[in-house]
Order: structure tokens, then sequence, then C-alpha cells
């Protein structure tokens, strides 16, 4: 075991027990950053059909990985947010799908369903009046969905600074025209490089969308990368060519993937997936003969 590894109670996934959370969405997770505390907060889950959400797959590559799929043979993926509290202040990241419920009969998204955010949210102690910024990876509907009151005519988050890439603002997502003038007195444009809140840089990263970012939060000598939907699922770790079929830019986002990949595996370096399994975080193990992606659960 080296130095970083010792940081925190990883997962190890070769073990029945570990293979079983591939299969099932998170429940609340929480690790510390020195003072910082972070935290998920699911909303609900996603079913995803494997071959479709990542096109360069092929029905060998999930006949050898069914720890990933649940006994329909879809990829199972968690739906949430992120909340970062330091000193009394609270941040959250994202918003999760809200409460919806959502079933296709075609393409990468099977089903969706949401609605329990706000609830988890009173389960870790907060009220929405707490948070005082809610910062986006990028407004795609699963990601804004508590964005504004399911009556989508003021903000869920009233006291809120709401935090987006100037790009991503300006397209405005899947943002209805009445959520946007909503949100529109509250939004802050916010930068690449920028510090949005003690600890935690935003850097934009085109690819998934136009303006999507990732967030850098860093406290007690580590940090904590939550990188929005840069990967979907922790087999992307393993094969960072792979993109899905969400992506914007699909060739773009390899490129970002495989950078974040070589980065998660740097010393004292977590990563944050808000769409993975109930292995929201973890570290990159490289070289092992297990799957790359070890969870963290301290």
């Amino acid at each position: 075991m080296n130095g970083h590894q010792g940081r925190g109670l990883t997962v190890d996934l070769s073990t029945k027990q570990g293979t079983a959370r591939l299969s099932r969405p998170s429940d609340i997770r929480s690790i510390r950053l020195g003072d910082t505390k972070v935290s998920y907060v699911p909303d609900g889950d996603v079913r995803l059909r494997p071959l479709a959400m990542l096109p360069d797959t092929t029905e060998d590559v999930w006949a050898a990985h069914p720890e990933y799929l649940d006994p329909t043979g879809n990829l199972v993926g968690s739906v949430g947010a992120l909340l970062v509290e330091h000193g009394g202040r609270a941040l959250l990241i994202d918003t999760g799908v809200g409460p919806r419920t959502l079933e296709l009969p075609e393409g990468p998204l099977h089903s969706i369903r949401g609605g329990a955010l706000l609830d988890n949210l009173a389960r870790l102690g907060r009220a929405p009046e707490d948070i005082e910024a809610v910062a986006f990876t990028h407004l795609h509907v699963d990601h804004l969905g508590w964005a504004c009151t399911p009556e989508g005519d003021r903000p869920a988050f009233a006291r809120a600074d709401y935090l987006i890439s100037g790009p991503e603002w300006e397209g405005r997502g899947d943002l209805t025209a009445e959520q946007a003038a909503a949100l529109a007195p509250h939004v802050r444009t916010v930068s690449d490089g920028e510090e949005v809140f003690p600890g935690v840089q935003v850097r934009i990263t085109p690819g998934h969308t136009v303006g999507h970012a990732e967030y850098v939060i860093t406290g007690g000598g580590r940090r904590l990368i939550a990188f929005g939907d840069a990967v979907h699922s922790p087999i992307q770790i393993d094969h960072p060519e792979w993109s899905s079929g969400f992506d914007h830019d699909l060739a773009r986002t390899a490129e970002n993937r495989r950078r974040l990949v070589a980065e998660l595996a740097e010393p004292d370096t977590i990563g944050f997936g808000v769409h993975f399994a109930d292995v929201v975080f973890g570290r990159v193990e490289a070289g092992g003969d297990g799957p790359a992606w070890q969870p963290v659960d301290a």
C-alpha cells in the first residue's frame, strides 16, 4: 500500500460485496477533506442501455462485465448532487433530475427517476435556504431538476447564487424559457480557474456540452475532482476512449477523459462520479488486475 492509498478506506471491487455495489444506485455517502465535508446527495437513479450508451462497446464487453448491469441488462447509475460544507457554509453542485419519472423506448436512456434530493439534504441537516450557491457542471435536465421549484416559476434555492459557465448559460441547455427567466436574476457566470467557494475551483472542460465544467475541491492535503459527465460509468475509467451517446463532441470528451484518468491516478486525488453506481467516490489505481476505479469511503 502506498502513501495515498492509506488515506481513506478503499473498497476492493474484486470481491462479491464489492461488485454488488456496481449494480445498485448510491445512497448518501460522505468523505472529509480536512475541514471540508463533501457528501453525495441522492435524488434517484437511472438505467441506461449499455450498447447505446457506450456505442464503442460490444455484446462481448457486457457479457464479460455483468456486474455493471441490473437483472434486465441495463447499466445502473445514480442521479443526484454533491454537497460541499466548510465552516458552516454550504455549496451544492448540480441538483439532480427533480420529481419526475421518465421511460424511453429506445436510445441510451432506458429510464430515470428522481425526487429525493430535498429529503436527502434534510437527512444531512440542510434545508434549501442553507445553500449559498448552486454550481452546475452543465445544464442537462438530470443536473438541473431542482434548480427551480416543481412549478418552474422560481428558484428552489431562493437565497443561492446560481453558478454556470458562460458558454453553458449562453446556450441555456435544457432549461425551458420559463425556467431560464426565473433563474436569470440569480445566475452568475463563472470562468475557468475561478474560486467559487472556499477551496473549490471551477475549470471549464468542453466536450460533453459546450460549457461543461468540473469542480476541484481541496482540503486536508487531498483534492477531489467532481467531474460531472466527463465520465458516466466506472467502466470508462479502464477505457477512456469510450465516449457516451450523450456527448456533444465525442473526440474532445475522450481527450478530456484520458487527461482526467491520468490525473485521478496522482497521489491524494479522489474523483466524484455523479452518475456512478454505489461507487461515487473513488481513486484510480492503474495497472492492477481489477478495475482501475477503486471506491473510497472515507
